[in-house]
């Protein structure tokens, strides 16, 4: 998913305008748990002095960058979003928040290449984090299979500590705890135990 070319117009337009992102939500979960589809992308962004719609420049005509921005009250961040004519597919561009574990991660960022582009993603622990607080505040289904497959995959190589650390600040630490017990009985892959 990080390949299709919706995604890869918008990093490239971050990147002509030396926008600093990470690309999170469920195309970070794909890349360290199991791929699933989605009909949105999610980039986190540091403006700092630059505007978002100097986007529209490097964006084709089709793609329609909404300036208004919108307060999104789950992660209560700022962002604006870019719908592409004849598809449901939609960007949605959430600005970098003053949390401390939203500056953590993008703090951690790591990069990967696709098609010759530098993608930043979050690193497996912080998917881990915020896949838990989004699951407990949100209560979706399938932030929690995200969940279930990043840690089955991912588990023999994540900073325990770091996550547990995190897990304790947010308080989702049971959840966590309760997820990796189901984990180590059933070792199943999708929708959950």
């Amino acid at each position: 998913m990080l390949n299709d070319p919706i995604v890869l117009l918008v990093v490239d337009a971050l990147n002509a305008e030396n926008i600093p992102f990470l690309v999170v939500g469920s195309l970070s979960s794909n890349v360290y748990g199991v791929p699933r589809s989605t009909k949105d992308a999610d980039f986190v962004i540091e403006l700092g002095s630059a505007s978002v719609t100097s986007l529209r420049a490097h964006l084709p005509a089709h793609y329609h960058l909404d300036p208004q921005i919108q307060f999104e009250s789950v992660t209560a961040t700022l962002r604006n979003i870019i719908r592409v004519e004849g598809s449901p597919f939609k960007v949605e561009l959430f600005r970098l928040s003053n949390d401390p574990h939203d500056q953590e991660r993008f703090r951690r960022r790591v990069s990967a290449t696709v098609e010759g582009r530098t993608i930043y993603l979050p690193t497996a622990e912080d998917v881990v984090v915020m896949k838990l607080r989004w699951a407990r505040e949100l209560k979706r289904p399938k932030d929690l299979d995200d969940l279930r497959n990043v840690i089955l995959l991912q588990q023999a190589t994540l900073d325990w500590d770091y996550v547990n650390e995190w897990c304790d600040r947010h308080e989702t630490r049971e959840v966590l705890e309760e997820i990796r017990r189901e984990i180590s009985t059933s070792k199943t892959i999708g929708g959950g135990p």
